[in-house]
């Protein structure tokens, strides 16, 4: 894992994060609820059991954000339906006292509330009940958008698909002069789905050198793999937040279920997290006890090849160094070399400081 020690931790919702924490999982429930507010609560649910620090679906309306003619920008075989506006119209149903519902029900079972806010109306009724904002790759553009979010005060997680390096900076200025108390920027590809090789990790190491001093994150739209490792292997590059899309069934055709993780892929996760983080361990390289016993007899100490006699004078090639832990060091040779026997030492025998004048 990168060492990022100039990092500042920062609180999102109930956690704190830093560089070298359990990564902050975000359940992208998005619109995989299908406008159900049952089904919405369910995905809650799993979304908790299965050990995920968010629940986070997505605020608009149709109207408001693509137009009647936009055309569809996912793979068509997956999700057939060839237009934005059409697709967006679909479930769009949830109004600001919705929202206020399932997030007092996120907090009733602990998990965190969260949604993006595709338009200036959702980010004002949103703003109570998110401890933080997340932007969308296709509004990293959108200043009126943003401004509004920086207004809010709260940290804000943006991801930077389709993005270069000066959109990413233009964005980072305007939530902080609007007042953004802090902005991670999550490395994030902008396609549904997003093949395996296209998924660019290294990104998130150059993103952690762009942007010293700021968490970097990694919103996964790859499928799930049964290892969960596309999430593992963006964490050790670096990702403290991750976002992955979220369902009740993986099978379903459409929407954004195909390439969603469900319950048992994050619980899986949520596993190999901790199986990690036991690997890794401290991050100080030193001795440790475990290895006290390997320290002592792995290690290679001098041996005598021939009878060394008192008043000789030692030389390479009367020692061998061999694993023992009986004799002097072998780190000592060069101060062993030249020295005199003060007395005799039989062939095959350690030799010992009290051997040397």
């Amino acid at each position: 894992m990168i060492d990022r020690g100039d990092v500042q931790p920062v609180q999102l919702g109930s956690r704190v994060i830093e560089p070298h924490s359990r990564p902050y999982l975000i359940a992208e429930i998005g619109v995989n609820h299908e406008g159900s507010i049952e089904r919405a609560m369910d995905l809650i649910r799993l979304a908790k059991e299965g050990g995920a620090d968010a629940a986070k679906f997505q605020s608009y309306k149709a109207e408001k954000l693509a137009a009647l003619t936009s055309p569809a920008y996912w793979d068509l075989r997956e999700e057939p339906t060839p237009s934005q506006f059409e697709m967006f119209k679909k479930y769009d149903v949830f109004d600001k006292g919705d929202y206020e519902h399932l997030a007092a029900y996120s907090r009733e079972i602990g998990i965190d509330f969260l949604s993006t806010p595709f338009d200036l109306e959702a980010v004002r009724f949103l703003e109570p009940i998110c401890p933080f904002f997340k932007v969308a790759s296709a509004d990293i553009t959108n200043v009126p958008l943003l401004r509004a979010v920086g207004e809010c005060h709260k940290p804000v997680v943006m991801s930077t698909g389709a993005s270069n390096r000066d959109e990413i900076e233009g964005a980072i200025r305007i939530l902080e002069e609007a007042g953004a108390a802090d902005v991670i920027v999550m490395h994030c590809i902008l396609k549904y789905p997003c093949d395996y090789q296209s998924a660019n990790l290294a990104m998130v190491s150059d993103l952690s050198r762009l942007f010293p001093g700021r968490l970097i994150g990694y919103s996964d739209h790859t499928r799930p793999t049964p290892d969960m490792l596309p999430l593992i292997a963006a964490w050790l590059a670096g990702a403290a937040v991750l976002e992955k899309h979220f369902t009740y069934d993986k099978t379903l055709s459409g929407n954004d279920h195909y390439h969603a993780m469900d319950v048992s892929d994050c619980r899986r996760f949520r596993e190999q997290c901790e199986f990690v983080q036991l690997l890794l361990g401290q991050s100080k390289k030193e001795a440790l006890a475990d290895e006290a016993t390997a320290r002592q007899y792995a290690r290679r100490t001098l041996f005598t090849v021939r009878q060394i006699n008192a008043g000789e004078v030692v030389a390479g090639c009367d020692l061998i160094a061999l694993r023992g832990a009986t004799g002097i060091p072998v780190s000592e040779w060069d101060d062993v070399l030249g020295r005199t026997a003060v007395r005799t030492v039989g062939k095959a025998s350690p030799l010992l400081r009290e051997d040397l004048s």
